[in-house]
């Protein structure tokens, strides 16, 4: 077992026990472009539907820069390996915009800006 799976397993610990209050199960979304039809003119969607469990807060006064992240912004940190894909900018979760992803040294965890559309 390496470090990216002890860290794993002890976050989710802790979302079971410590955190289990503050953890909340969220659902995400992604459409992406599928073929364009040239009889209808139409271009077809795909949607690829995705979930996990985090943590959700918000941004201190310290972050907040107006541009990049704004006071309105909510933060969620979740596990890569609860998650049934990977998220990306432009992704919906939970009726919000994802519009940043960071990823920890260990690759264990994800914490994605999200913001109300």
């Amino acid at each position: 077992m390496g470090i990216r799976d002890d860290i794993q397993t002890d976050i989710a610990e802790a979302f079971d026990d410590d955190l289990a209050d503050a953890v909340r199960s969220f659902t995400g979304s992604r459409e992406t472009a599928g073929s364009y039809d040239p009889i209808t003119g139409t271009t077809s969607t795909t949607v690829t539907n995705y979930a996990g469990r985090g943590v959700f807060g918000g941004y201190s006064v310290q972050e907040v820069d107006g541009q990049h992240i704004l006071a309105t912004d909510t933060r969620l940190t979740c596990l890569q390996s609860e998650l049934t894909d990977t998220p990306q900018e432009g992704d919906t979760i939970d009726g919000m915009e994802v519009v940043r992803i960071q990823q920890d040294p260990a690759t264990a965890t994800w914490k994605l800006t999200l913001r109300k559309t």
